[in-house]
């Protein structure tokens, strides 16, 4: 939309407004109804920034509630992206990431900052040769268990639907993460969504941003190496060892191989690390007509044009156990996103459009250590893996 800007500091006036679909995504009703709040006419506003925007389906028809920052007369935004702030660790000491996922992605970010030489290592490949193993997967032409729709560059997120929100407060700087994104190619509106949403058909060129980025400044990024041994002196890791016999040396080691990674854990506990069983949620996938679903969510047969497809969220709680539903995916898609040949197993993804005729969910279930059966009791720490 092209009343949007990002910017770093200029005079501005902000207000909230209440306004139609329609009046929220064409610029010219949005400057008529921030003209008519401000009392002066439109032409006297230059651009107009989105600090907040979501959607009131509480009642019909639908509103969307803005929170704006409006500059006027000679004051213009300046179109910065937020400064990352990478320093160049090429010459300075080293920490191994495990796993090219979100998180082994954000902490190699995070080590440039501090001045730190990250050494990057996934067991799978880069973003554009994943997208041929995935193609062959989705042609049910084989699965590479090493690459697919979980491991590789970007994780599971990346071919699988990137939705950023999170139920939780408390999980560190939100904003942080957005804007890191953002400054890697994100589209401005995950700066004000209430349920920011980048979408898998625009992830790879985003990750594979992220991983030039700590290429440039001096880190390393080495794809097709599977971990297969942590290296330990006195009680202090000293590296790791690949599938492929190559060995990367360093005095710290972080581990982001992500929950499919089930040999990770076996690995861990053949090494004597110590470990314990914790809860983990299981369930199926639903999925909908899209068009049923905002039905429901907005009111209406007849779905405004201005409109997303709607999201829903369900929680609920049964004999004190949580119910709910997770990864909800708009307009998205059902995909295979098993890891081993064994298994059948299913996730969701969305493009940014979320112009399928369909959504779908997981709908779980809160797992206690206390309630896998006793028949695997054998595997000890790793029980909960061997049930699932």
């Amino acid at each position: 939309m092209a009343y949007l800007f990002h910017f770093t500091t200029s005079m501005h006036t902000e207000i909230q407004l209440i306004v139609t679909p329609e009046q929220a995504a064409k610029e010219v009703l949005l400057k008529e109804k921030v003209a008519e709040k401000l009392g002066i006419e439109s032409n006297r506003i230059n651009a107009i920034r989105i600090i907040r925007k979501s959607i009131d389906a509480r009642i019909a028809p639908p509103r969307i509630n803005l929170a704006l920052q409006v500059y006027l007369d000679k004051d213009f935004p300046a179109n910065d992206k937020a400064d990352m702030e990478y320093q160049f660790v090429g010459d300075k000491p080293a920490i191994i990431v495990i796993g090219a996922g979100p998180a082994g992605l954000f902490a190699s970010l995070k080590l440039l900052k501090l001045g730190v030489r990250p050494i990057l290592i996934d067991r799978g490949k880069d973003a554009r040769e994943r997208k041929l193993d995935i193609a062959q997967l989705n042609r049910n032409k084989g699965l590479n268990m090493d690459s697919n729709y979980c491991f590789g560059e970007g994780g599971a997120g990346t071919f699988s639907d990137g939705k950023l929100y999170t139920r939780s407060k408390k999980k560190g700087n939100v904003r942080g993460v957005l804007e890191t994104f953002h400054s890697h190619g994100a589209k401005d509106e995950i700066l004000y969504e209430a349920h920011p949403h980048i979408g898998s058909d625009n992830l790879p060129l985003i990750v594979e941003s992220m991983r030039k980025a700590i290429v440039s400044h001096g880190g390393e990024v080495h794809y097709g190496k599977k971990l297969i041994e942590l290296l330990i002196e006195d009680e202090h890791i000293t590296g790791c060892k690949t599938e492929d016999g190559s060995v990367f040396k360093a005095k710290a080691l972080i581990l982001a191989t992500g929950h499919s990674a089930h040999d990770i854990y076996e690995m861990l506990y053949e090494q004597g690390i110590e470990l314990e069983p914790k809860g983990f949620a299981m369930g199926v996938r639903v999925e909908h007509s899209q068009e049923l679903i905002d039905s429901i969510q907005y009111h209406t047969k007849i779905k405004n044009e201005y409109l997303p497809a709607a999201p829903y969220s369900l929680v609920e709680q049964v004999d004190g156990r949580g119910v709910y539903s997770f990864c909800m995916c708009p307009g998205g898609h059902i995909v295979p996103a098993g890891t081993a040949t064994e298994s059948i197993v299913v996730n969701g993804m969305s493009a940014s459009k979320r112009n399928s005729p369909y959504a779908n969910s997981g709908i779980v279930v809160e797992i206690h250590p206390d309630d896998i059966p006793a028949e695997f009791e054998k595997y000890g720490v790793l029980k909960g893996l061997k049930f699932q």
